[in-house]
């Protein structure tokens, strides 16, 4: 499983309180309400998503895979994204999904209808 971005490092050892911070907030935001584990990993790909931040959705790929998610219920993000973001939002939401989810040499993988 790919690791966070090389500047994240980077920018967490030259900013070690912000940082700090950081997950003092994300952790907060995280546990502040009744949606359990699966359910805010799957928000947090759909809203960097329709964001359109390519970063943050391989952050939240990468979390909800390690807590489980599986490659299909990511890809339904993408196909639930294509009435509200459209296609080319989707479809590049999608290919931030096969970033972490696709094994090497493997086709992407067609959800079953």
């Amino acid at each position: 499983m790919p690791t966070a971005p090389e500047h994240h490092s980077e920018l967490s050892s030259l900013f070690p309180n912000l940082s700090k911070a950081f997950s003092v907030l994300a952790d907060a935001c995280h546990n502040a309400g009744p949606l359990d584990e699966k359910s805010r990993r799957l928000v947090k790909v759909a809203l960097a998503v329709g964001a359109g931040l390519e970063g943050a959705a391989h952050s939240a790929v990468r979390h909800a895979m390690e807590s489980g998610v599986t490659r299909e219920e990511l890809q339904h993000v993408a196909a639930l994204s294509v009435t509200t973001l459209g296609l080319p939002a989707a479809s590049r939401g999608l290919a931030w999904i096969e970033d972490y989810t696709a094994r090497e040499g493997d086709p992407p993988r067609r959800p079953k209808s």
